[in-house]
C-alpha cells in the first residue's frame, strides 16, 4: 500500500507536539515562515527520531550527543525550518525544490562547525573576504582566483588524488557578520554554504560558524565512503577553522614538516 507522505508527516508532527508543545507544525498548515519541502522533513524525522532511540539506548556522552542531534533533526521536521535556508535565501517547501538553488535538497549532504577566534569580527572578515586567501587555511584547495566582486573560481583536490573546479557567486553578504554563496552551473560538485562571524560570549572574540550544503558527486554513500578515508567535508571544515585560529591568532599555522624525529639512527 502506498504511503502518502503528507499523512506520515501530519502524524509525526502530532507525536511531536508533545515534546515541543506549540512548536509542531503539521504539512497542511504550512506557515509563511516555513522553508523546508514535505520531503526533506519527512526524513529529518524520520532520521531524528532513530538517531534520538539510537543515542538514548547508549547509556553515555557520546549516546547523548547523538540523541541532541536526533532532537535537533526532529524539530527540524518538526517545525519545517532552516536557519541555514533562510541565509542562503532558499525555500524547498514550494513545489518541492527551489529551482533557483545550486544543490538539491534531497540529495545534498549538510555540514555545520563554530569556532571561537580571539580576534575581532572585521579582521576575521576581511580576511575570509578575501577568498584567494582560504588556501593559506584549507588544506583541500589549490587556489581560488577572483573573477569579479561577487564571482570566483574553485579548484580543489578531492579523493583518489582528483581536482574538483568550480565556480561559486556571493549571494547574500553582510559586512563584518556574514557571507553565504553557491556554486554556478556545471560546478563539478554543487555546492552553497555560509560563513557568520558573531561576539562571543564575555567579549572573548568573535564565533565563527561555518554551514556548508553539498551533493557529492556519488551521493550520500559517496559520502560516506570519503569518510573512511578521512576525507568527508565535516572532518575538513573542523581542521580548516582550527587552522584559521591559528592563523589569525598566531600569524602561521604550526607545522612538523621538515623537523627532525626524536627516533636515534643507530
Amino acid at each position: 500500500m502506498a504511503i502518502n507522505q503528507s499523512d506520515l508527516l501530519k502524524k509525526l508532527n502530532n507525536n511531536l507536539h508533545e515534546l515541543w508543545p506549540g512548536k509542531a507544525n503539521t504539512a497542511s498548515q504550512k506557515p509563511q515562515n516555513v522553508n523546508i519541502s514535505d520531503q526533506e522533513r519527512l526524513i529529518s524525522s524520520i532520521a531524528g527520531g532513530m538517531l534520538v532511540v539510537y543515542g538514548v539506548t547508549r547509556f553515555s556522552l557520546p549516546g547523548l550527543a547523538i540523541a541532541g542531534v536526533g532532537a535537533d533533526l526532529l524539530y527540524r521536521g518538526s517545525s519545517g525550518q532552516s536557519l541555514f535556508y533562510k541565509l542562503m535565501k532558499v525555500n524547498t517547501s514550494r513545489q518541492g525544490e527551489n529551482p533557483n538553488s545550486a544543490v538539491k535538497a534531497a540529495r545534498s549532504i549538510k555540514v555545520r562547525r563554530a569556532m571561537t577566534i580571539n580576534k575581532p569580527a572585521e579582521e576575521l572578515y576581511n580576511f575570509w573576504r578575501n577568498f584567494e586567501n582560504l588556501p593559506r587555511i584549507m588544506e583541500h584547495l589549490e587556489s581560488v582566483r577572483t573573477l569579479d566582486d561577487k564571482r570566483s573560481h574553485w579548484i580543489a583536490k578531492a579523493p583518489a588524488g582528483t581536482v574538483v573546479e568550480w565556480d561559486a557567486e556571493i549571494i547574500n553578504e553582510k559586512p563584518n557578520e556574514l557571507i553565504a554563496w553557491q556554486s554556478l552551473s556545471g560546478a563539478s560538485v554543487a555546492n552553497a554554504g555560509s560563513v557568520q562571524f558573531k561576539p562571543a560570549p564575555g567579549d572573548n572574540g568573535t564565533e565563527v560558524l561555518v554551514e556548508i550544503d553539498y551533493e557529492p558527486p556519488a551521493g550520500p554513500i559517496g559520502a560516506v565512503v570519503a569518510k573512511l578515508f578521512g576525507e568527508e567535508p565535516g572532518q575538513q571544515v573542523q581542521e580548516d577553522l582550527r587552522h584559521f585560529k591559528q592563523m589569525m591568532e598566531a600569524g602561521e599555522i604550526p607545522t612538523t614538516k621538515g623537523q627532525p624525529t626524536c627516533r636515534e639512527n643507530k
